[in-house]
């Protein structure tokens, strides 16, 4: 019996060689949108620091006007008091160094342009540590600033955020709030009250994203508000906080704070540097980005402690 010829074709590993792919930009698992970045107001600064006049606390000619006891037909008399030493806030940098090998760049930037894709990724770090640290940064973060009379703990002994939860944070920031903040998980856990109670809330579109609301106030989702000190937990359960923000100048609310007119602006408060070449061919590029943030009121802000996520109901058919 004649043995059969072997068939020779080419293989597709071999064809994959040749072949034109269909190629993507590095894809960086770690991104969010940055809600809080896009709705929040910030204001541009010149000198890098924003003083926020306020005054002080105790009786002014108003409160003797509006007084129910007339005391006399003479006109009172005064002048409303400031405080004397104002809280200033000075921008903070977070700045990062990308290197790239000329030769690197010059041969493998087609098609993309491997400088351009390094400092984008570097960016987008950036404005992800932006955001963190407008919530959670020892010296201006939101957290840490809101004033004692401005938070609330659970009504619930589980902890779970309900809806009575939410309504007493806006009686805190009633003049016109802008939109609360919370952690995915904690939203999650909102809404399975709410389906609990059977009252979903309605969602709307606000800045490109779709949101659910309460009482018309969006809840945007941020994982930079952690829980149990985490952005991703792996339990079921832990605990985690709710804001409640006013923001804009004009209603004397929080607003976030960027240096103005950097020399290489790359977007806001953003100034990205080339450092030069070394005698290795490897281009250096420092990329700084100066925020920070201003309560402007104590009723601009309010905050919902120790909420639980993990919170979870059997339902009846």
């Amino acid at each position: 019996m004649a043995n059969e010829d072997k068939i020779i074709a080419l293989g597709k590993k071999a064809a994959y060689n040749l072949a034109d792919v269909t190629k993507t930009r590095p894809q960086y698992g770690a991104l969010t949108p940055k809600w809080l970045v896009k709705v929040l107001e910030f204001k541009g600064l010149d000198a890098g620091i924003y003083r926020v006049n306020k005054v002080k606390e105790g009786e002014t000619p108003l409160d003797v006007l509006c007084s129910s006891e007339k005391k006399s037909d003479i006109i009172p008399q005064g002048y409303v008091e400031y405080e004397e030493e104002p809280r200033e806030y000075q921008l903070a940098s977070i700045s990062t160094i990308i290197n790239i090998n000329t030769a690197v760049q010059d041969v493998y930037s087609s098609p993309f342009d491997q400088a351009r894709e390094q400092l984008q990724l570097a960016i987008d770090s950036l404005r992800e540590r932006q955001e963190s640290q407008l919530i959670n940064n020892d010296d201006y973060g939101l957290l840490k600033n809101v004033p004692d009379s401005q938070r609330i703990q659970p009504v619930s002994e589980s902890g779970a955020p309900t809806p009575d939860d939410l309504d007493e944070l806006i009686s805190k920031v009633w003049k016109e709030p802008s939109f609360f903040l919370a952690h995915p998980r904690a939203i999650a856990a909102f809404e399975r009250e709410c389906t609990k109670r059977g009252v979903p809330p309605v969602t709307a579109d606000i800045a490109g994203g779709r949101f659910i609301l309460w009482r018309g106030i969006p809840i945007i989702p941020t994982d930079k508000l952690l829980v149990d000190g985490v952005k991703n937990p792996k339990s079921k359960s832990g605990k985690t906080n709710i804001l409640l923000i006013r923001t804009g100048e004009a209603k004397r609310g929080v607003i976030g704070l960027y240096q103005r007119k950097l020399e290489n602006e790359q977007g806001r408060g953003l100034s990205v540097r080339f450092r030069g070449i070394d005698d290795k061919g490897v281009a250096s590029y420092l990329l700084s980005l100066y925020c920070s943030a201003a309560i402007l009121a104590d009723d601009a802000i309010a905050v919902l402690e120790d909420v639980e996520v993990g919170e979870y109901f059997d339902y009846e058919s």
